[in-house]
């Protein structure tokens, strides 16, 4: 059913004539008529009784009066709440966000994006990016935090790129070097993430390429716990040089880590050839104008 002779059909009901129903629509009698006409064709029986000058809803005029005021104020109600969304006071956006590093890069974009655009709803997810690759496969969540490189069938916008650092005891034999690669490392138990974590992966990837398997000796999801770990003297943990930063403990030391495949490299990603809601589009605008202008926080050297 077209909405238009609905509307010609209500207005003449409404104002008890073709002729001021004409004026209301903004349409001539003759218009309005052959609108109402349409409207009684396309449902087969009769709308109106017309007697003279008057016209009398029928039994099947006053239930499609009924329905159709309700259906007209609906359409209203969904195509002001479109406009609302395409304005962007309206809808939700569904983040991922991975528990390393979240907190330092996108907690003050949040409160930017909160700031100028208040109507929108901002739903977080937190897991490790194996889980959230899956959750975007999936259409659960619009974007994620994840580290490159990730599959083909996302696209991305890189948000940060940081070296990693070796934590190490603070009597490791290593501690005076300026820098170490995972060779220098091998005979030292290793500390990682849990598997779902990409750091996780990314570590042991790399050790594969130096031809060697690491000796895991604990796996967490805590970064505080895995640098008490260090600070022990159990082994080696991994981290970006932002995060590494942030925290220090007496009993740990930092070391860069050689070598270009051990980068920590954050992206923004998102399904290839997703639709982008006005909400989605305004996030991703937002992190390539924070990265463009240098805006996510730098971190300080080890």
């Amino acid at each position: 059913m077209e909405f238009r002779p609905l509307r010609a059909f209500v207005e003449v009901v409404r104002q008890g004539g073709f002729s001021q129903a004409a004026k209301t629509v903004f349409a001539t009698q003759s218009t309005v008529s052959k609108a109402v006409k349409q409207l009684e064709d396309e449902i087969g029986v009769p709308l109106l009784d017309r007697i003279g000058h008057r016209s009398v809803l029928t039994a099947a005029g006053e239930v499609v009066y009924r329905r159709g005021v309700k259906l007209l104020a609906d359409r209203d109600d969904l195509l002001a709440e479109l406009d609302e969304i395409r304005g962007l006071k309206r809808g939700s956006l569904r983040l991922g966000l991975p528990p390393v590093g979240s907190s330092s890069l996108f907690a003050p974009l949040f409160a930017v994006f909160r700031q100028r655009y208040p109507g929108i709803e901002v739903k977080l997810v937190e897991h490790g990016s194996a889980q959230l690759e899956e959750s975007l496969r999936e259409g659960e969540i619009d974007f994620a935090g994840a580290l490159l490189p990730t599959s083909e069938e996302f696209d991305w916008e890189m948000v940060r790129r940081e070296p990693l650092i070796a934590l190490l005891p603070s009597n490791h034999n290593l501690v005076g070097r300026r820098s170490v690669s995972l060779t220098d490392l091998k005979d030292t138990p290793f500390i990682l993430f849990e598997s779902g974590f990409a750091l996780h992966r990314l570590i042991l990837d790399a050790c594969r390429r130096a031809n060697f398997e690491p000796n895991v000796v604990a796996r967490s999801s805590q970064i505080d716990f895995m640098i008490e770990l260090v600070g022990a003297g159990l082994g080696v943990a991994f981290l970006p040089r932002m995060i590494a930063a942030q925290r220090r403990n007496a009993a740990v030391r930092h070391v860069l880590l050689e070598g270009p495949e051990t980068e920590w490299v954050m992206a923004m990603v998102w399904r290839r050839g997703a639709y982008l809601s006005e909400a989605s589009r305004a996030w991703l605008e937002l992190v390539r104008e924070a990265t463009s202008r240098n805006d996510i926080p730098e971190s300080t050297a080890p």
